[in-house]
């Protein structure tokens, strides 16, 4: 479990006694060796290597390691959210540039920045600039600051269609299923071929992210690539040019829908809203998301896109974590909007009608029941092959370490870990946590910015 708020002299006293500690800088080498993490997994067990051809015991470690704790959210864990982040990168930038396993002549296939956005379920209140800078007032009537939290909140709560939100919110993973399945349909008849015969000339590849806008509902942000049948090491089919394929994916997200029944059993039809984007990918290193034509550039958009997959829903940290009783809620800072969310969700969860929904598992999730980042199979290389990669050097490091030729592939790796608590002791080891893992992060961006002025 985390650490417990403490009163600022509790936390003075906890700070003071673990610098002063015998044990502080074993400690602090731990932490800095899992990136700041701020929520680390204690174990306690044994690991070994062993030579596969011999036997022999070639290193062995017994005791107590920290490990981190993994989680995708920057509200959660900024650390381990920077490493998925920059996993994400590798991923969504290999399937539009080459790299990681994918051929380089992907970058020259068709290849489209697709937003598919949530429909409206009532206004609420946003902040608009103009060109010159200036605030367009809200219906409300205010000039809303960018950080107002009534940004993306229900002008009329009454009216707000908040059962509306949740069923769209977690049915939108079919809707994505039911676009790509229609999009298929349009780029077969473009080709003048059977839809089950489309397999045999061209592959749809995409990666697509989910971002939480403010008003709660999810954005889907998708790389589409057109690919030959046997994915990016084959041609596209030259009937399908990037202009079709962008009419194809306009016309898609037009056309499916599905209906649902309403608490009341009125049907609820479901939609994307009427905002699709749709750019170009250029293949470029320059560090602007977009060029003078509008286009998107594949290195900028794959970091500007994997950030997303590491935000919750912006409504809180506390409520990036499952809801066990709904009366929780009476402790939590969130606005009354996606309080209403919450609570929705949560009541819908508990009708028989929902019950294959699993909203009350969902409910801190606005009922938004997907994964954050998912591609189809021939799109790029697995979040597991990348993690499989960083253990392998990882390893190598190791043997080297240890002045034997032996290579990964010749060792068994024989783990034995078991889990003691999860989380810092107190806030004081929480709080030097989290500057490791600032001080490491400014440290990446200073190389990331000096490799980009060639220096």
């Amino acid at each position: 479990m985390t650490a417990a708020t403490t009163t600022p002299d509790q936390h003075d006293h906890d700070l003071s006694h673990l610098l002063r500690s015998d044990g502080f800088q074993t400690w602090r080498r731990e932490v800095t060796a899992i990136g700041g993490c701020a929520a680390p997994i204690h174990l306690t067990g044994s690991s070994r290597i062993y030579d596969r051809a011999t036997g022999t015991v070639l290193a062995e470690r017994e005791g107590d390691i920290l490990a981190p704790c993994g989680n995708r959210r920057a509200s959660v864990c900024p650390a381990c959210s920077d490493r998925y982040a920059s996993d994400a990168y590798h991923l969504l930038r290999s399937g539009m540039a080459g790299g990681k396993g994918v051929p380089d002549t992907a970058a020259v296939h068709p290849r489209l920045f697709v937003t598919l956005t949530a429909p409206s379920f009532g206004p609420v209140h946003t902040r608009r600039v103009t060109a010159r800078g200036l605030v367009i007032p809200c219906r409300c009537g205010d000039k809303h600051h960018r950080d107002d939290p009534r940004i993306g909140c229900a002008l009329d709560p009454d009216t707000h269609d908040y059962t509306g939100a949740v069923l769209w919110q977690a049915h939108s993973g079919v809707l994505w299923n039911r676009f790509a399945i229609r999009l298929r349909r349009l780029l077969a008849q473009i080709l003048g071929v059977r839809v089950r015969d489309f397999r045999d000339h061209a592959r749809l590849s995409y990666a697509k992210v989910a971002e939480y806008q403010r008003r709660g509902l999810v954005h889907f942000h998708a790389v589409v690539r057109l690919d030959g049948p046997e994915g990016p090491w084959t041609t596209p089919p030259a009937g399908i040019t990037s202009d079709a394929l962008h009419a194809a994916i306009r016309d898609a997200a037009h056309d499916v829908s599905l209906t649902v029944d309403r608490p009341d059993s009125t049907p609820q039809t479901l939609a994307w809203g009427t905002q699709v984007d749709i750019r170009p990918i250029t293949s470029t290193t320059a560090a602007a998301l977009e060029n003078d034509d509008g286009e998107i550039t594949d290195s900028a958009l794959a970091a500007y896109v994997a950030k997303y997959a590491t935000k919750g829903t912006g409504k809180s940290e506390a409520t990036d974590r499952p809801i066990r009783d709904i009366t929780h809620l009476d402790h939590l800072d969130i606005t009354p909007h996606h309080r209403r969310l919450i609570e929705t969700a949560w009541e819908l969860g508990g009708r028989e009608e929902y019950e294959g929904l699993n909203l009350r598992r969902w409910a801190h999730m606005l009922g938004f029941r997907g994964h954050f980042l998912t591609k189809s199979r021939a799109y790029s290389t697995t979040f597991g092959a990348i993690r499989g990669d960083r253990r392998t050097y990882r390893l190598g490091e190791t043997l080297a370490a240890l002045d034997t030729p032996t290579e990964p592939g010749a060792v068994l790796v024989v783990n034995d870990w078991a889990v003691v608590h999860i989380g810092h002791r107190n806030d004081a080891e929480r709080e030097i946590a989290l500057g490791i893992a600032e001080r490491r992060r400014e440290q990446r961006q200073s190389r990331a910015t000096r490799a980009g002025e060639g220096t």
